[in-house]
């Protein structure tokens, strides 16, 4: 009998939730065949079978919370192929391969902590579909049930594209109810509304009080998923960092006449260029000068760890929340090369296809709030990192420049850190710094390393 344990695959993850089991309990499956969809904060993993057997017991139910070390599942392997019925070995066969075969899926393959044995050959399990994780979460964003939808894959495997037909082919249908819902708020609901308030006063002067229905008041969600790991996450990171949020606000005239002159040439190489890769490679420079900003603090050693890399995250929104993928050795990075791999990275974000090493190991987090239109909020730090600093719209101000009002392009800035490594002191030259290579852009090619 084989313990199949949730395994430990760093980074930080000690944990995770069970999403949604994928067979039943005394199902045949075949090796690697894909047992549950565990979700961590940092990625939604598919985890497969060590070994063709029988599933015995599964060990939690769907939306249970599960630690590293404990076990998922009780696997009794088996070294023989279930008994086929005629004719059927050689679409077992070719199922076999597919199940085998590499899959276009970016979930990460976890390591197993349970010993493997040789796979064998086997029929698809009847009721399991085959499709990747992304096409499971495409099918989930859409309100797809893709157990109804027929893959036109080899051995029946779900593509992106049957899941969209199949959405589509829906749309007639929500036509309908929608036009139901239609008559429904606009004749029976407004004349049921008539009837109630002309009820109320009778009922209230013959002292009737009943009890108002709370079931179309109210509507209870569970907490879980990638919620649940944001939420977990942010109340450690204000339990255990001790927040100071430090405010100023930036000129950025000069950076948008860059922005504007480099844009051309961005567009030859077909990159969208944005704010965004210019206010990383400030923050680079100021992160070498200021070390203790690109630092984190061992809570058991009680160590500052300086840290001499610079992976920057980008906090970016998603459908599934706030989602931060990380740019590796951005201070090695051209402008349009970071231009590139923020947008790469930020679809991949929408679209649930990052990987375990696009998310992991930050080591300051930008939270880039302005296209969305805020003035001013006061990030969350993402621990156990030393820092974030938020980006704010710009918008045409009225400010004081020579003893006279004038129209500037201005935006805020709001830098929390962490009390116990940085000083307020400090923090303010640190967005000093960012402030005058940004007001002044050349001195980004002139102390650009």
């Amino acid at each position: 009998m084989i313990e199949f344990k949730l395994p430990d695959v760093g980074e930080g993850i000690h944990e995770g939730e069970i999403g949604k089991w994928l067979i039943k309990e005394g199902e045949w499956v075949a090796c690697d065949q894909p047992i549950v969809e565990v979700q961590t904060d940092k990625v939604n993993a598919e985890l497969t079978a060590p070994a063709a057997g029988v599933v015995r017991k599964l060990m939690f139910a769907e939306g249970a919370g599960v630690r590293v070390g404990e076990v998922l599942f009780l696997l009794e392997a088996e070294g023989r192929i279930p008994a086929m019925e005629a004719g059927k070995a050689e679409q077992a066969a070719s199922v076999a391969a597919v199940v085998n075969a590499p899959s276009p899926s970016p979930a990460v393959a976890l390591p197993l902590s349970a010993a493997t044995s040789p796979s064998v050959s086997a029929e698809l399990p009847v009721g399991r579909v085959r499709a990747a994780p992304y096409v499971r979460q495409l099918a989930r964003q859409l309100n797809v049930d893709i157990e109804q939808v027929k893959g036109s894959g080899a051995a029946g495997r779900i593509s992106e594209e049957d899941v969209r037909r199949y959405a589509a082919a829906g749309t007639t249908k929500e036509a309908e109810r929608a036009g139901a819902d239609l008559i429904w708020e606009n004749a029976v609901q407004p004349a049921l509304e008539r009837t109630a308030s002309a009820v109320r006063p009778q009922n209230a002067a013959a002292g009737l009080h009943g009890a108002a229905p709370t079931s179309c008041a109210e509507e209870r969600l569970p907490l879980r998923g990638v919620r649940l790991r944001i939420a977990e996450r942010l109340v450690k990171a204000v339990t255990i960092i001790p927040h100071v949020t430090q405010v100023d606000e930036l000129e950025a005239d000069a950076l948008q006449a860059l922005r504007e002159r480099l844009r051309p040439l961005a567009a030859e190489r077909q990159v969208k260029l944005t704010y965004l890769p210019f206010f990383i490679k400030a923050i680079v420079i100021a992160l070498k000068e200021f070390p203790f900003f690109n630092a984190s603090l061992d809570d058991e050693t009680k160590e500052i760890v300086l840290k001499r890399y610079y992976h920057i995250g980008i906090a970016t929104d998603t459908s599934d929340g706030l989602i931060v993928p990380v740019i590796r050795d951005a201070d090695r990075k051209t402008v349009f090369e970071l231009a590139e791999e923020i947008g790469r990275l930020s679809e991949r974000a929408r679209e649930g296809k990052l990987k375990l090493e696009e998310i992991t190991g930050g080591t300051f987090t930008i939270s880039n709030v302005g296209p969305i239109g805020s003035l001013l909020a006061t990030p969350i730090i993402n621990h156990p990192e030393a820092a974030i600093l938020a980006l704010h719209k710009m918008e045409p101000r009225m400010v004081v420049r020579n003893g006279e009002g004038v129209i500037r392009l201005m935006m805020n800035m709001a830098l929390s850190f962490d009390h116990r490594l940085i000083d307020g002191a400090e923090a303010i030259r640190f967005t000093n710094r960012i402030k005058r290579l940004l007001e002044q852009p050349d001195l980004l090619w002139a102390e650009m390393v």
